[in-house]
């Protein structure tokens, strides 16, 4: 009889733990090799685990809920139909080098642990889990309790993560976070009143993620939004034109997603320093231009699938990329990586019947545009003959930025290429 661990496996670059949704499998079950095991989720999708071997499901090591790191065992499966209960025995994890080193005393003010949990020398306890990790890191950097615990946290039921941890040391150090002092206590939201006949809706797991992300968001950022109302009848009428023909040649709807993509593209190469993002006091230059596409689900969550390398695409491609990612976003079958790696955001309020909004940037981005609704409107046009008021298509483009490392004439100046490049629409082009 052989015993196999089954790991949690690596979903993308840049996830580095999961957490246990729901096992599908029981001990003693039968497993078929590249048969789904459980369900997990990470901070980027809900996807699930496929086994590496047939075999047995012999024993569950990660319990639902438990929020487990890349590579550690979950499960162990016997490799021949067994039940035996012959015991599993493991190396012994090595020594980590932090336990090697002897127990040092910190100052009075810094994170400090023992058996029962998290204090200060003032006695104070910590309100909420903190891991092993992220106390080794508070330790280290001398971060009084009463600082960690104003840490947004992203990680299971509001736990903080590495990510989360070293995101704050870096903006502490141009001094946008505020210090614990003496006395100080974290901003409390003002209480609800709740009456009889109110109904209460518990936040789920992506809901709560979207809200701490946002708050986050406008922590780090401080946003300015820019306003631009584009002339857009040229790419209306060819859309018009050749979106029959494009749907029978492709299969496909030809929507107005990739055409605004294209133009925030080449409006990018025109102003590189908005494909950037800030680490620390570090500005960096993107080479790839990787666009995100936000995307409504049915239970009105949003989530933001990436264009990788949107510049190397036509229309055509960009079409194929957008419908193929709006499908399986709102179907679920996203990959991890698919929601990784981009470098500047499109999000299009105008579906909702809306002409402009104030898009919250996703961090660690610089900016994020918003495609309003298209309006027939009354416009003044030059013509040989003069003036004349005619019915063209409008729409507002909203770009927010990051006053940080972007400012008004280079926010503002992008948004007004956006929008030359869409009122420029070749209307004699191919798709």
């Amino acid at each position: 009889m052989a015993l196999v661990e089954l790991v949690m496996p690596k979903m993308g670059e840049s996830i580095m733990e999961a957490t246990i949704l729901s096992w599908l499998k029981k001990p003693g079950d039968k497993i078929e090799q590249d048969e789904s095991v459980l369900e997990v989720a990470t901070d980027k999708v809900d996807t699930e685990v496929p086994s590496t071997h047939a075999g047995v499901l012999k024993e569950i090591l990660a319990k639902e809920g438990e929020v487990v790191k890349v590579g550690n065992p979950i499960a162990i499966i016997s490799t021949e139909a067994t039940t035996s209960t012959d015991p599993v025995i493991a190396p012994s994890a090595p020594a980590t080098e932090a336990a090697a080193q002897p127990v040092q005393s910190q100052p009075a003010t810094a994170f400090q642990t023992n058996g029962a949990g998290l204090h200060t020398g003032n006695g104070r306890s910590a309100t909420r889990f903190y891991s092993p990790l992220v106390k080794t890191i508070a330790r280290e950097e001398n971060i009084a309790i009463a600082e960690l615990e104003t840490i947004p946290g992203t990680g299971q039921e509001g736990r903080v993560t590495k990510k989360d941890i070293l995101g704050y040391l870096e903006n502490r150090k141009l001094g946008q976070t505020i210090q614990a002092t003496k006395g100080y206590a974290a901003p409390q939201p003002a209480p609800v009143s709740i009456s009889g006949g109110d109904e209460i809706i518990q936040m789920d797991r992506m809901r709560k993620m979207i809200a701490e992300r946002m708050v986050d968001s406008k922590r780090i950022s401080p946003h300015v939004t820019s306003f631009v109302e584009a002339d857009v009848s040229n790419i209306v009428y060819w859309r018009n034109q050749v979106k029959g023909a494009f749907q029978k040649q492709y299969g496909e709807s030809l929507t107005f997603t990739p055409i605004f993509v294209e133009a925030l593209v080449m409006a990018i190469k025109d102003f590189p320093m908005i494909n950037i993002q800030v680490d620390g006091d570090r500005i960096i230059k993107k080479k790839d231009i990787n666009i995100g596409m936000a995307v409504a689900l049915p239970n009105g969550n949003l989530i933001v699938p990436v264009i990788k390398n949107a510049d190397q695409y036509n229309i055509t491609g960009l079409a194929r990329i957008v419908n193929d990612l709006a499908i399986r976003a709102r179907e679920n079958r996203l990959k991890p990586d698919e929601l990784t790696g981009g470098t500047y955001t499109l999000t299009n309020v105008g579906s909702f019947g809306n002409v402009m909004g104030t898009p919250i940037i996703v961090q660690p981005q610089v900016g994020i545009m918003a495609t309003g609704a298209i309006l027939k409107k009354p416009a003044v046009v030059e013509t040989p003959y003069g003036d004349a008021i005619v019915v063209r298509h409008k729409m507002f483009l909203s770009h927010s930025y990051d006053h940080r490392v972007v400012d008004g004439s280079l926010g503002g100046s992008f948004v007004r290429r956006v929008a030359d490049y869409l009122e420029k629409f070749d209307i004699n082009r191919t798709y």
